[in-house]
């Protein structure tokens, strides 16, 4: 493993990087990306379709082709893996990558069950391997300036609270996917099998709206209260989170609007002021002790994306965005909520 690290540190050659899951997602956003980049090759591409894997394969230019991701692993073709399969699959996929020496990119969440998330982590850390999970907010640069008006304007005790609403009901299988969708395959629809998704709605798009939560503040939750539609396959949560520092958070997360396009609502409320955030397009506004101010996401600095943040880390050349133990910690608030959603009772987070 250090022999391999240090190769990678030392080599000038693009970093070799494969996908497993190379799907509907991947094709949007990591395999372009990986495409585009000047120290990144896309070598390899694994799915259990022949057909869409083929598919996939012409669109990249990609000749290394596998239906098992043991021997994409074991191909000597990559450096490392980018992780996109079904959420049930994350843990035996990255584990698996990480076993064989290779960093891995990984698409949220990092597991459904937060002890096998703790396993990944400690594994990536004995071996000093990367493990990024592609959480959107710190690759937002909203994100980046809420997180600078936390820390230097509002207050440690301040109560924050989320209002996002959109449709999903497509990729959760429950209504037809329109004919215009982004990307060279269809989605598996995975998302509607809660056994393969790790519950519903809160589980896909709610992980995101958790991780701004915990990483602009840079709080941890403590206790969780959950209302949800269906424990099992929810299209609409309702959470109530105490964090630590004696803030409170409230989140609705909503699959089943009329409105088609993403609506994104966030409120900060501290001591010393009021941050809001809306969206999609994203714009942030302050009111505070010197009055209000206004920005919106096309005026603010360019932040890097996953693929990059992922390559600077395993080149030694930057510091990931989001640590694992981050993305470890949305997955227990995930854990804690569908708990509480089924026993009709507050849960109280076990992070040790």
């Amino acid at each position: 493993m250090e022999k391999l690290e240090g190769s990678l540190m030392a080599t000038h050659n693009p970093l070799r990087l494969g996908v497993i899951g190379a799907g509907w997602f991947a094709s949007r956003r990591h395999c372009p990306d990986i495409v585009a980049h000047d120290d990144a090759t896309l070598t390899a591409l694994c799915r259990r379709s022949r057909l869409e894997l083929e598919r996939m394969g012409q669109a990249f230019g990609v000749n290394a082709l596998f239906t098992d991701y043991g021997d994409l692993l074991a191909s000597g073709q990559v450096d490392g893996v980018v992780v996109c399969s079904p959420h049930d699959l994350h843990y035996e996929h990255t584990r698996a990558a990480l076993k064989a020496g290779l960093p891995v990119l990984l698409e949220k969440p990092l597991t459904i069950d937060p002890s096998q998330g703790r396993e990944l982590v400690k594994l990536a850390d004995a071996r000093d391997l990367v493990l990024l999970v592609a959480q959107n907010p710190p690759y937002w640069s909203h994100c980046h300036r809420l997180q600078q008006i936390i820390a230097g304007a509002l207050s440690d005790r301040s109560r924050r609270c989320r209002f996002p609403g959109s449709n999903a009901l497509g990729v959760l299988g429950r209504e037809p996917l329109p004919d215009d969708m982004p990307g060279v395959v269809p989605p598996t629809l995975f998302r509607g099998d809660p056994q393969a998704n790790g519950g519903g709605f809160l589980t896909d798009g709610g992980s995101h709206l958790l991780t701004e939560l915990i990483w602009c503040t840079d709080r941890r939750v403590v206790e969780v209260t959950c209302l949800m539609d269906d424990a099992a396959t929810d299209v609409r949560a309702v959470l109530s989170m105490q964090l630590d520092g004696g803030a409170t958070a409230t989140l609705s997360n909503t699959a089943d609007s009329q409105v088609r396009g993403k609506r994104h609502h966030s409120l900060y409320f501290g001591s010393a002021g009021t941050a809001e955030i809306r969206g999609v397009p994203f714009s942030v506004t302050v009111d505070g002790r010197n009055g209000r101010e206004s920005v919106h996401e096309d005026d603010l600095p360019a932040v890097p994306g996953p693929v990059e943040d992922f390559i600077g880390a395993v080149r030694r050349r930057s510091s990931l965005q989001i640590e694992s133990g981050t993305a470890l910690h949305v997955v227990e608030i995930l854990d804690a909520a569908y708990r509480s959603a089924r026993d009709g009772c507050a849960v109280t987070l076990q992070t040790a």
